[in-house]
């Protein structure tokens, strides 16, 4: 049985760093030290008690949090109030430690969850709209909302296994309308405040929204999931007709009542993509690329960082396009014409979308054998491969991850989107790969999940500035251990990749800092990039949705590249890139200034 109580790790590792494979450093828990880790305990508890999500996604939603599995995150006035408080309470908790009297891993510890406290508070304290304590403007839209995210969670989180467990999918599927009527209501509040998505987001969301209404409830995921799975545990029970009857009755009407909101919404909604139209626009901007990126850049230096970084890397595409003999035409158009070259696109059919799938298997198996050449420590947790559901597919991104289950019951997960396999020639997607998968977001989420001396809270933060730079700093070592030698078009779509990358920095401060139109930043997307317009459109909106977040990739990037290389001046001969990987990623998620402050500590103690 799991208990909540055996995954909180809050024992100090004791000794100096020695080796590879380590967290940096923690004092033995005394003091101060002892004060912060019974404050992260019990932050902890407290975030498992309130999220019955998190206790499913972590896979502890057994044992005495059982009762957890039945319920849903509501939106309610006092739920709402109670994490606020909860945000609060834990601030001041934290606050009251001598940051001055913590070392290594404990002062980490501490600067990693006050960050994300401090942060949160800023902006509910700033912001009387969006999503509470988090950059993202609109309750719902094309990337946000219940309707967007419940479904799949149901489907792909909520285990079943006995008679309860489809129970307690039920009473979440009713649960599921309760939470569709409560956004609804918050959707509606900030309407008010004219906090509109623009016109092209309110399209986009009522499409999906349709797409679910579209498919009758007895054929809807809702219902056929929990039929399928009770059918392969044997599970006797009328399941299929009761999830369709809530689906019906409850589900489908709460779902059509937010669609009526976007649809009444439509008419008088603007076309302006950035929020600096917004109630204070320019501030909720700043917090954004303060949030995601745990820096203080201004959005002119963002904007500047991305122009540099775009002529560089274009640079290096253009050798290699001369080089294979591809000369006339500007980069972004070179490289657009050779993806759509037949030998380099997949067929966009069921049979080539299935072998798409296995040849991003095959080049995981590849680079798993490969992960030593780098690394000493290695993840237990394997990692699936997956196509977006088709219901979600219009908004979603081209690629993203899901991470394990603590308990090790349920496996990472790369989804990618195969609404177009045009939008993917094959010598882009290794480096998706590479990025989604090993040495990537899997890599790096299971290392963190699976570590020793880290607080439980800090496995279940993030920070995406180092996680997603960590991604972005995975292709480049790929390129360096050699996987595109003697193949310059795998290297072009890394290089693409970064050119992407470095993109969004141009485009993201471009629509909230500069004004940028939405049709502005497609166009500079498809002519410095050669992508398909399709899926720069929908990029584009997502960073309209997610001010700031599209920034921490390349920031995140540059910053892992820069700790690396004056670690590698600073010990000459004696680094290790290994001992260098291994106790950056031991360390777990954090700010950009943390990782600075662990690398620093960890040359610090390799010159001794």
């Amino acid at each position: 049985m799991l208990d909540r109580r055996s995954f909180l790790v809050t024992a100090a590792v004791a000794g100096a760093l020695a080796g590879p494979g380590r967290a940096l450093a923690r004092s033995q828990a005394t003091g101060e030290a002892a004060k912060l880790n019974a404050v992260l305990e019990a932050m902890f508890a407290a975030a498992l008690a309130e999220s019955a999500m998190l206790a499913t996604y972590l896979g502890v939603d057994k044992g005495e949090n059982a009762a957890a599995k039945s319920k849903l995150d509501m939106q309610s006035d006092e739920d709402r109030a109670r994490n606020e408080a909860m945000y609060r309470g834990f601030q001041t908790r934290l606050k009251g430690i001598d940051r001055n009297a913590l070392h290594g891993m404990d002062r980490v510890n501490l600067d990693a969850v006050l960050f994300t406290l401090d942060t949160s508070v800023m902006g509910i304290d700033t912001f009387d709209y969006g999503d509470d304590g988090q950059p993202n403007p609109y309750r719902v839209s094309q990337l946000t909302g219940s309707y967007q995210s419940i479904p799949d969670f149901l489907d792909t989180m909520h285990s079943i296994d006995t008679a309860e467990d489809a129970e307690a999918y039920l009473s979440r599927l009713e649960a599921f309308a309760t939470l569709l009527d409560q956004e609804t209501a918050l959707v509606q509040a900030d309407f008010a405040k004219g906090i509109v998505p623009p016109d092209f987001i309110i399209e986009r969301a009522l499409v999906q929204m349709n797409a679910v209404l579209a498919v009758p409830p007895a054929e809807s995921g809702l219902s056929t999931s929990v039929a399928r799975r009770t059918a392969e545990k044997n599970i006797a029970g009328d399941w299929a007709a009761r999830a369709t009857a809530i689906t019906t009755d409850k589900v489908y009407p709460a779902l059509r009542r937010q669609a009526a909101v976007f649809e009444a919404a439509q008419p008088g909604a603007v076309h302006d993509a950035g929020v600096a139209r917004l109630p204070n626009g320019a501030a909720y901007y700043a917090w954004g690329i303060r949030n995601y990126t745990t820096t203080n850049l201004t959005g002119d230096e963002v904007h500047e960082l991305g122009l540099r970084q775009v002529a560089e890397i274009s640079a290096r595409a253009d050798e290699i396009l001369k080089a294979e003999g591809r000369t006339e035409g500007s980069v972004g158009a070179r490289i657009g014409a050779i993806g759509k070259e037949p030998q380099f696109v997949w067929p966009n059919t069921p049979e080539g979308k299935r072998d798409l799938l296995e040849s991003l298997n095959a080049q995981v198996r590849a680079m798993q054998a490969r992960l030593p050449e780098k690394f000493g420590k290695l993840p237990r947790s394997t990692v699936e491969i997956r196509a977006v559901p088709e219901a979600i597919q219009a908004g979603a991104p081209g690629g993203y991850y899901q991470g394990p289950s603590l308990d090790g019951s349920r496996p990472g997960a790369y989804y990618i989107n195969l609404r177009d396999t045009a939008e993917w020639p094959k010598w882009s997607l290794p480096t998706l790969t590479y990025h989604e998968a090993i040495p990537g977001h899997h890599f790096q989420g299971s290392l963190q999940i699976e570590a020793e001396g880290i607080p439980m809270i800090r496995k279940v933060i993030g920070f995406s500035a180092f996680s997603e730079g960590w991604a972005l700093y995975s292709e480049q070592l790929a390129d360096e251990m050699g996987v595109y030698d003697g193949d310059p078009w795998g290297r072009l779509g890394y290089l693409q990749s970064l050119l992407f990358r470095a993109v969004r920095l141009v485009v993201d401060s471009g629509l909230h800092h500069k004004g940028w139109s939405r049709e502005q930043a497609i166009r500079y997307m498809v002519d410095t990039l050669g992508d398909q317009e399709s899926s720069v459109t929908t990029e584009v909106e997502r960073y309209c949705v997610w001010p700031g977040q599209a920034s921490s990739y390349k920031i995140g990037h540059t910053e892992w590249v820069r700790l690396r290389e004056e670690a590698q001046a600073a010990l000459g001969d004696r680094f290790d890139i290994k001992a260098f990987h291994d106790t950056a990623l031991a360390s777990g998620d954090m700010p950009l200034e943390a990782l600075k402050s662990v690398v620093v500590e960890w040359v610090q103690t390799q010159k001794a």
